[in-house]
């Protein structure tokens, strides 16, 4: 049994058939523009923390929206080019590709010490220019940085989320009309 093919404009209107098009009864499913896979990957932003990390680093905390300065954290506050290097650091294992690899528990530990080792040469090479003051902040810097990378790496142990947006299916949505069609003719007229 064929299915009526009906024809919508953006506001899901229905509208006339375009000039030449084709009148046959079969109908093909409509392409997704946007899947359910596309839309849980719009929803893994690990760089988001990084943003954060950044502000905080420089003694800033959200307040309707809007990063402000908190006066209390001044002496403890990096710089903005220090908690820049620092967050652009993070950012290499904090994205979206790296979100959906695949790593193993020593791949895991080495990166995240490395970027925390890194990180902790740069602030020692850089300390004036990133407004360090004391030796306690370069354990602060180290443990930020190390902890917000090794989590970050983490969920990607194995394959995890590569492995779950692999499981979400998709499904496509089709509008078919269950009217028979009127059907029409002599052998119609006969019967009543």
């Amino acid at each position: 049994m064929g299915e009526d093919v009906i024809y919508v404009d953006e506001n899901n209107n229905q509208v006339p058939a375009p000039r030449g098009a084709q009148t046959s009864t079969m109908s093909y499913p409509p392409t997704q523009m946007r899947g359910e896979k596309a839309e849980f990957l719009d929803k893994i932003k690990p760089d988001a923390i990084v943003e954060t990390i950044r502000h905080r680093l420089m003694g800033e905390d959200l307040v309707n929206g809007k990063w402000v300065s908190i006066p209390a954290l001044k002496d403890r506050a990096l710089t903005s080019v220090g908690a820049w290097d620092i967050a652009n650091l993070m950012l290499g294992a904090s994205s979206q590709n790296v979100s959906l690899s695949k790593l193993n528990d020593m791949e895991i530990r080495n990166r995240a010490l490395s970027i925390a080792t890194t990180a902790q040469k740069m602030a020692l090479k850089n300390w004036k220019e990133y407004g360090i003051k004391g030796v306690d902040q370069f354990y602060f810097i180290n443990e930020v940085v190390f902890t917000n990378t090794f989590i970050t790496l983490k969920q990607n142990e194995g394959g995890g989320l590569r492995k779950l947006v692999g499981e979400i299916s998709s499904e496509s949505k089709v509008i078919t009309s269950n009217e028979q069609p009127q059907r029409r003719g002599l052998l119609r007229l006969k019967m009543r």
